[in-house]
């Protein structure tokens, strides 16, 4: 069975990258524009990953993060942070991420994470 990954960008290109990444490799990978989006998206297709933006229009990552993990204390979270955003990378850990990743994607990096965060 395929394992679901949400990507959460206001990116096209960032969601683009990411679905071009993982998708191949076993993932169903569902795209999200905004934190918001992203939180109905997580409530109405229960991913096994997300992969979420920390700054957004509309809700950021961290707020995101945080009505995820407030709606199933399970959730596996990964923010995906540019250089220098460690203080809102150790906002979203708090919030209920299980891990970061840095922007520009490194792929093997990208799976690791990914990996690490589903069973099998």
């Amino acid at each position: 069975m395929a394992t679901k990954v949400l990507t959460v960008d206001d990116a096209i290109y960032m969601r683009m990258m990411l679905k071009k990444i993982l998708e191949g490799e076993e993932y169903e990978v569902i795209e999200a524009a905004d934190g918001a989006e992203g939180v109905q998206q997580y409530q109405e297709q229960a991913p096994d990953v997300v992969l979420m933006d920390i700054t957004m229009p509309n809700m950021d990552g961290i707020e995101a993060t945080r009505q995820i993990v407030g709606h199933d204390p399970k959730a596996k979270v990964i923010i995906c942070s540019a250089l220098g955003q460690q203080q809102m990378v150790l906002e979203a850990l708090k919030a209920g991420a299980k891990d970061y990743i840095v922007k520009p994607f490194q792929p093997e990096r990208v799976k690791e994470a990914v990996q690490k965060c589903t069973p099998g």
